[in-house]
């Protein structure tokens, strides 16, 4: 069940819209390094520290979907039905981010992105985060039954999964084939697999 979303919650969701808002319009008229976190606040016409409530730094105003997009693929694992097969579920949900973040008028952000050494590195250390969390969620499940290094790994293929999509020119067809290989080699750390020698050479 949906539980309502309150006043308060609703209106700090909005002011966090209207600051990253705020900071994508500038980053991308004047240039991500000239704009500072006070030009920003000015823009958004909100405090310096309210800003910092939403945002913990510069960097993360251009991924304000982050946690967003962890979420959502911690919850592929989590809120599948059971005995619902979990790698069609993550397939799913790669292919909807990779939609979001190529669409119409991303381009840009992406350029943007790819030119600064800082949020290179942000996004480097968001995808890991994700892959960890990831690799939590599966790791937790008892019906998945893989060892820590198994869910680590086909964590980091998913992570990956993603950007290579978003950088190929039919992102659709990049995530299908990736997730063929994935599906192949989740299936390869069954437990019965390596116990039978499928998996040996």
């Amino acid at each position: 069940m949906t539980v309502p979303i309150g006043r308060r919650e609703r209106k700090k969701a909005m002011t966090r819209q209207k600051i990253a808002d705020a900071a994508l319009r500038l980053f991308l008229e004047r240039g991500y390094d000239a704009v500072g976190i006070r030009d920003v606040a000015a823009e958004a016409d909100v405090a310096v520290t309210t800003l910092f409530s939403h945002f913990a730094s510069k960097e993360a105003l251009v991924f304000e979907q982050d946690e967003d997009f962890e979420q959502r693929l911690t919850r592929a694992v989590t809120d599948r039905a059971p005995h619902d097969p979990l790698i069609p579920a993550l397939r799913r949900e790669i292919q909807a981010l990779v939609r979001h973040c190529t669409a119409d008028g991303a381009a840009p952000i992406w350029r943007m992105i790819d030119a600064s050494p800082a949020l290179r590195k942000y996004e480097e250390s968001m995808r890991l985060r994700h892959a960890e969390s990831l690799a939590t969620a599966l790791a937790a499940d008892p019906d998945l039954s893989r060892t820590t290094t198994a869910c680590r790994a086909i964590a980091r293929f998913v992570i990956d999964a993603y950007s290579l999509a978003r950088e190929a020119a039919d992102p659709k067809a990049a995530v299908d084939e990736i997730f063929r290989m994935i599906e192949a080699a989740w299936e390869v750390t069954c437990p019965s697999a390596t116990s039978t020698g499928t998996a040996g050479p």
